[in-house]
């Protein structure tokens, strides 16, 4: 069985910073890719930040130059540092995790950013 655990989601005001965690822990194999996928209220989740074991790293428009992905591959965890916080950035974020397996999800944390 695998986890991902999410922590640091919030309240922060527009132009703040927040910064996500995820640690992935059980029977997970060779991580290929962690990153995190957001999700807004009556819309589609969409991917904001991946990273590959390769280095690649992609982001999505609406946070580049905003957000920055890292990763401690010796600990299984990626991180998300949001900083120019917008309100349009309010969604359930959700880690996810890659392996030769298949793909797995955190529970989600909450971000809200007002304006």
């Amino acid at each position: 069985q695998v986890q991902l655990v999410e922590s640091g989601g919030g309240l922060a005001q527009a132009g703040g910073s927040l910064r996500l965690s995820c640690a992935a822990s059980g029977s997970i194999g060779s991580i290929n890719a962690m990153g995190w996928y957001r999700q807004a209220p009556g819309k589609q989740r969409e991917l904001v930040a991946g990273s590959t074991s390769g280095g690649g790293i992609n982001y999505a428009d609406s946070v580049k130059g905003r957000f920055t992905i890292s990763r401690d591959n010796a600990k299984n965890t990626v991180f998300l540092q949001m900083d120019s916080l917008k309100s349009e950035d309010t969604a359930v974020y959700y880690c996810y995790a890659a392996d030769g397996r298949g793909w797995y999800w955190g529970q989600g944390t909450q971000v809200t950013v007002s304006s």
